[in-house]
């Protein structure tokens, strides 16, 4: 056997022996624990279940959402016709981009000289079950270009009931608008806008605690 034969089986068995040495040599250090493996539908079981109390939040917030804008009008007591200027004078210079000055401050315009609004606006008390069935049997329910408006109410639940869409009636457009009492019904006659307010005889029983 030449020389090179021994040294390579001499690191044979020395790679060996040290193998098996330290396999005998290992042993136990520290606790031991049993292994435990996660149930992997209870796992799905659970995050499915967070998932339904995710949406049902999420439905609820929906469901309860009312605009800090919002603030509820008492009932009409009698029938009533009015027109509104929507002319408006400017309180300060508009400029453009480069700061010149477009349209100066007292300028007058009424943008009713450059919109339409088609089908007008309703607007009601959504909290009253006696506004909400007259919108319901008025011939504005079935016409989409109205635009249904409320003053009080959840506008997510009535979207459900009607069938429509369903927004609020906000400070700004009230006071614009001079809309004091629901039922009203706001219509553009040129460049006008005719406001109506509708008296509903209260039902028998009841009465108006927003008076």
């Amino acid at each position: 056997m030449n020389c090179r034969k021994v040294i390579m089986l001499l690191i044979t068995l020395l790679a060996t022996n040290t193998l098996h040495a330290a396999v005998r040599e290992l042993n136990t250090v520290g606790g031991t624990y049993p292994v435990i493996e996660e149930d992997f539908l209870a796992e799905l079981k659970q995050s499915a279940m967070n998932t339904d109390q995710l949406r049902e939040n999420i439905q609820k917030l929906i469901s309860e959402y009312q605009p800090s804008g919002v603030q509820p009008l008492p009932r009409a007591m009698a029938d009533r016709t009015f027109t509104v200027d929507m002319a408006y004078t400017l309180e300060e210079n508009i400029t453009d981009g480069e700061g010149r000055v477009t349209y100066p401050k007292g300028y007058r315009f009424n943008p009713l000289k450059y919109v339409n609004l088609p089908g007008g606006l309703v607007v009601i008390d959504g909290g009253d079950p006696q506004q909400v069935e007259w919108f319901k049997a008025s011939p504005y329910s079935g016409d989409h270009r109205v635009r249904l408006l409320l003053s009080n109410g959840r506008a997510a639940e009535l979207i459900d009931k009607l069938q429509r869409p369903v927004f609020y009636l906000t400070d700004d457009i009230a006071r614009r608008l001079q809309i004091k009492v629901v039922p009203a019904l706001v219509i553009q006659q040129a460049q006008t806008m005719q406001v109506r307010e509708i008296y509903l005889p209260q039902e028998k029983g009841k009465s108006d605690e927003r008076k």
